[in-house]
């Protein structure tokens, strides 16, 4: 996975060590909107946990599809020419927004074996999420190099972001 303007040597065909490092921003925004996903579906009432995991993954892929589209409509053909590798490695950059909703689906999937209806399934799922975006935000800070309290900052923004869609899951059930 690269960063969201990976260095690409079209001569040689290598992407530089910077340009490999993992999205984190991606990974960020895609537990975010997983999060998002389960809390709205957790207002709805019951439904089968394979709904549920199919709307977490089919998610994902829509709004990494959508950055897609966007960073090539966007960034590629203002400024770069349109190629095969363009396309490839726009497709790698933005792939972290659907492995983020990876972990939540697979929460979701193994809550009927933890004895959990739609409802914990769904608390879970979105505490999964909430996990994962505290701890992909913290990562990208601590690979950045910043200071420990800065790692603690992102840290603690992300929890406030997760618990704000807590709150607003259970206001809402």
């Amino acid at each position: 996975m690269g960063e969201q303007h990976p260095e690409h040597d079209d001569t040689t065909g290598h992407t530089s060590t910077a340009a490999r490092r993992t999205n984190y921003a991606g990974a960020v925004y895609g537990s975010l909107l997983a999060a998002s996903v389960v809390a709205g579906a957790g207002t709805l009432g019951s439904f089968p946990i394979l709904k549920l995991v199919v709307l977490l993954l089919g998610t994902g892929v829509v709004f990494w599809a959508a950055h897609v589209y966007a960073r090539l409509v966007g960034d590629r053909l203002v400024h770069l020419a349109l190629s095969r590798q363009g396309i490839r490695q726009v497709c790698r950059d933005e792939w972290p927004i659907v492995e983020a909703a990876v972990p939540p689906a697979v929460a979701v999937a193994v809550s009927p074996l933890l004895g959990l209806g739609s409802d914990g399934a769904a608390w879970l799922g979105l505490g999964v999420a909430a996990a994962e975006q505290v701890g992909w935000a913290s990562a990208a800070v601590v690979r950045a190099g910043a200071p420990r309290h800065l790692v603690l900052v992102a840290g603690a923004v992300n929890l406030l972001l997760g618990l704000i869609i807590v709150a607003l899951k259970a206001a809402l059930h």
